[in-house]
């Protein structure tokens, strides 16, 4: 897929988020009140395929990359554990690192 091409994806996925999962807009908008546009920028890389930038569940719809760490199962035994409705699981804020390393 050339740039412009994967670029579209993006904000396709963009647009389905701002549209269809309004939770999680709500917490992209509040992280990036947090920490700035790099909240836009960890979204951007999770809809391109990076894992461990961002990855979000809401009404069924599933948006990012999977985290390669070991959270997803915790993620979701809380989810059914205490009903939640959505999910964001972002980078370490910490270390800004993606890959786990911290």
């Amino acid at each position: 897929m050339d740039e412009a091409s994967n670029q579209a994806a993006v904000e396709k996925k963009v647009a389905e988020i701002k549209a269809h999962m309004p939770e999680i807009y709500k917490s992209i908008q509040s992280m990036a009140a947090e920490i700035g546009r790099d909240a836009y920028s960890l979204v951007r890389k999770g809809l391109r395929g990076e894992s461990n930038c961002f990855y979000a569940i809401e009404a069924g719809r599933v948006m990012g990359t999977p985290f390669t760490l070991d959270v997803q199962r915790d993620v979701a035994q809380q989810m059914v554990t205490w009903g939640a409705t959505h999910v964001v699981i972002w980078a370490d804020r910490q270390t800004g690192s993606s890959d786990g390393t911290n």
